[in-house]
């Protein structure tokens, strides 16, 4: 499919050497920029993008501009694709105040998530209007793509988790959610007979099943009864061999969620990115005024569950390092949306946390952008190449020099088309 959609493009590029298709041309031309495309190759310096209806004709350093194209100067500016959220969520609560249909509501998330850079979300957890502003999205929307796995299954039982599953695939999801967790003994795991039953369904519809866990034995179980997606960290022991053959053998994508594990104690002081402009510039107002209460900081300081949290996230950390020099699929994901989890905000958050844990930058942006694609199965973003869409980032500086480069976001552009 990828190969007879460029042989097209490339078609119409070649045409468009004539006068009366100059004359009519709607591709654009960005020049000038440092290029990392995502796919392992050097950055190009100099390079032209072309892009004709949403898609990239035609990328490189020796690349020219087609006749009668608009040019885009980018000339000192450094581009790289749109980063790929494997584990958000998408609800619609962070749409502003005065925005009253469901659906739209979802369209403001998805945009406060490409006005960060953020141009996928896989949502992992949400409701019907998720699933309708997905139907009716264009693919050049000057939003964030999203695909969505419908209501967390919860039931305990097989036959209850089993009808929860069916009527989430007969709803048209692109996978199923569930969990695997005790929130540090506080509550009462899903029995591995519902988790089996769900994964099944998964196998009869063709749906991969996403499983949010905490223990390094759940996480072995999980990958032997046919997980899709180990949707967190493991962060209660260092993972050992027999989890990292298990990991390669299922060729299953490990999702970090750092920044996620954060959330949970940050807040017992204000946090001092509160007063970042990069942050200032989207947040959502009333999400900063929640957190930065005082009686909210004092539970947070309190909080038995925020230090064991903070705890846990150095134990993910280090293990995030052990499977990176494993060279194992880490896909990128935050668990960012719900409350007082900012999107788009804390995916830089994470590639910070990631870097931090010992991955280099370049190691962080390619698990945000070619390997996330590639775990959930996109086949045309993810990468700078002639015949993928056209979603990439303009930068005011170097990413692979220092990560925080990426929160010098200048420009979002999504099917070609920027985002407002």
């Amino acid at each position: 499919m990828k190969v007879t959609r460029l042989r097209s493009l490339l078609s119409l590029l070649v045409s468009c050497g004539s006068v009366a298709c100059a004359a009519e041309s709607t591709a654009v031309a960005y020049t000038g920029a440092t290029v990392w495309d995502g796919t392992g190759a050097p950055p190009m310096v100099g390079a032209t993008i072309v892009v004709d209806s949403g898609r990239i004709v035609a990328i490189g350093a020796d690349v020219e501009a087609p006749r009668g194209a608009t040019t885009v100067a980018l000339d000192g500016k450094y581009v790289m694709p749109g980063l790929i959220e494997s584990h958000g969520h998408v609800t619609g609560a962070w749409a502003p105040e005065d925005v009253a249909d469901p659906v739209e509501r979802v369209r403001g998330d998805l945009l406060l998530y490409a006005r960060y850079g953020v141009t996928t979300v896989n949502s992992l957890g949400d409701e019907a209007p998720t699933l309708a502003a997905r139907n009716a999205a264009s693919p050049t929307d000057a939003r964030a793509r999203v695909l969505a796995a419908g209501p967390v299954v919860a039931a305990n039982d097989p036959a209850g988790a089993r009808a929860a599953a069916i009527a989430n695939a007969d709803a048209g999801v692109d996978w199923l959610k569930l969990r695997v967790d005790d929130d540090l003994g506080t509550a009462t795991k899903m029995p591995w007979e519902a988790v089996a039953a769900v994964i099944d369904v998964g196998r009869e519809r063709g749906l991969r099943v996403a499983t949010h866990l905490f223990y390094l034995e759940d996480a072995k179980r999980l990958l032997e009864l046919g997980t899709g997606m180990l949707a967190h960290s493991v962060r209660d022991t260092d993972v050992d061999t027999e989890f990292l053959d298990a990991l390669r053998t299922s060729g299953v994508c490990y999702v970090p969620t750092l920044v996620r594990d954060v959330s949970t104690f940050v807040y017992a002081e204000r946090p001092e990115w509160f007063d970042d402009p990069f942050f200032v510039a989207h947040a959502n107002r009333g999400e900063v005024e929640r957190a930065s209460d005082p009686e909210f900081m004092t539970q947070m300081r309190e909080s038995a569950s925020a230090a064991a949290y903070r705890v846990a996230l150095e134990q993910a950390q280090r293990n995030l390092k052990v499977i990176s020099d494993a060279g194992l699929p880490i896909a990128f994901g935050t668990d960012a949306g719900p409350a007082v989890r900012f999107p788009g905000y804390f995916e830089h958050m994470e590639l910070q946390l990631m870097v931090d844990a010992g991955l280099t930058p370049e190691q962080a942006l390619h698990s945000a952008t070619a390997v996330a694609a590639e775990c959930l199965e996109l086949d045309d973003v993810g990468t700078l190449e002639a015949g993928n869409w056209a979603d990439f980032l303009v930068l005011g500086a170097d990413p692979l020099s220092s990560i925080r480069a990426t929160r010098q976001l200048e420009r979002v552009f999504i099917g070609g088309n920027e985002v407002p």
